[in-house]
């Protein structure tokens, strides 16, 4: 079962989102800043600063990420993306169960939110979690490729790296992909360097390999 992200008053994530936009990007995104410069006090505040983190907006270093800064673009369409990117990274195991998840009526995603959680059909949390996908739908734009937002899910996994336990530098893993084109004798590899999460939620895992599968390892016959 999966620990959706949530905050209690979801009515701070349009307010949130709102002042990011006005205030200076930060070198910090911690709860001072949240509290202080985005204007959201007290124990919401402390929630809205790991919400952040959870859905790839700030890394566990608490610096802001490239979906954060490509989120204060004045280009909507830019903007948009990097919300929509941020619900598929906050919200990876709903998307494992249904790639369309964002397109869903309120009560059927009620309801995948429930099977994914396994709480029961009363919970405020799963109304809490419904509600706050809902808050950030409003700012996310789905018509961008994904494939424009690549670099920034792979820069949000290696800035995670930085919080591991120890100081030591670790070697990314190394995943090797090939492909043979259709009709040609030509056999093509490459290689692509990830620092993955130190996480043991595999649903992580599934979402970054599946957005390599869809945007870059796609077979062409261009």
């Amino acid at each position: 079962m999966a620990g959706l992200p949530y905050v209690t008053a979801t009515g701070n994530i349009d307010r949130t989102l709102t002042a990011i936009k006005n205030a200076a990007t930060p070198s910090t995104v911690g709860q001072d800043f949240v509290k202080t410069i985005l204007g959201i006090p007290g124990g919401s505040g402390s929630q809205m600063t790991s919400f952040l983190r959870k859905i790839g907006f700030v890394a566990q270093d608490g610096s802001p990420t490239n979906l954060y800064t490509k989120f204060r673009n004045t280009d909507p369409e830019i903007s948009g993306a990097a919300v929509a990117e941020a619900l598929r990274i906050g919200y990876a195991p709903l998307y494992t169960r249904n790639e369309y998840m964002h397109s869903l009526s309120d009560e059927k995603l009620k309801g995948l939110v429930i099977e994914e959680t396994g709480t029961g059909g009363d919970s405020s949390v799963a109304s809490l979690v419904l509600n706050c996908i809902k808050a950030l739908k409003k700012h996310a734009d789905f018509s961008t490729k994904r494939s424009n937002f690549i670099e920034t899910t792979i820069e949000n996994i290696s800035r995670e790296g930085i919080n591991r336990q120890d100081d030591k530098p670790e070697r990314p893993e190394e995943i090797q992909f090939s492909r043979k084109p259709d009709g040609i004798g030509l056999n093509l590899a490459y290689t692509i360097n990830l620092n993955l999460p130190a996480t043991s939620d595999i649903a992580v895992f599934n979402a970054i390999f599946k957005s390599l599968r869809e945007n870059i390892l796609k077979a062409s016959n261009e």
